[in-house]
């Protein structure tokens, strides 16, 4: 199994930066790719981003341009910066893990709440 630990939410003003962690533990060798999603209050969850092992990154075109997923100093670590942020950010953000291992398909963090307000 593997275990996703979110850090890094909190309250921020429109137009600024913050930025939000997700650590993995457990069987963490066969990980491919590590992302987010978010869930608005009252509205579905929603993909965010991804890495995958080698780099490669994708992003909603909500956040394109605003957001950086990277990897962060210890394998089993992503970082989302998120950057200019808007009311439309505030959000649940899920940390999810995709592993090889067919036993452990994908995983999810407990979340972490941003909240974008003057």
């Amino acid at each position: 199994q593997v275990q996703l630990v979110e850090s890094g939410g909190g309250r921020v003003q429109p137009g600024g930066s913050l930025a939000i962690s997700c650590t993995a533990s457990g069987n963490i060798d066969d990980i491919y790719a590590m992302g987010w999603y978010r869930q608005p209050p009252g509205k579905q969850r929603d993909w965010v981003a991804f890495i995958d092992l080698v780099g490669n990154t994708d992003y909603a075109d909500s956040v394109k341009g605003r957001f950086t997923i990277s990897r962060g100093n210890a394998k089993n670590t992503v970082v989302l910066r998120m950057d200019s942020l808007q009311s439309a950010d505030t959000a649940v953000y899920y940390c999810y893990a995709d592993s090889l291992d067919s036993n452990v398909g994908e995983s999810w963090g407990h979340g972490t709440q941003v909240t974008v307000s003057s």
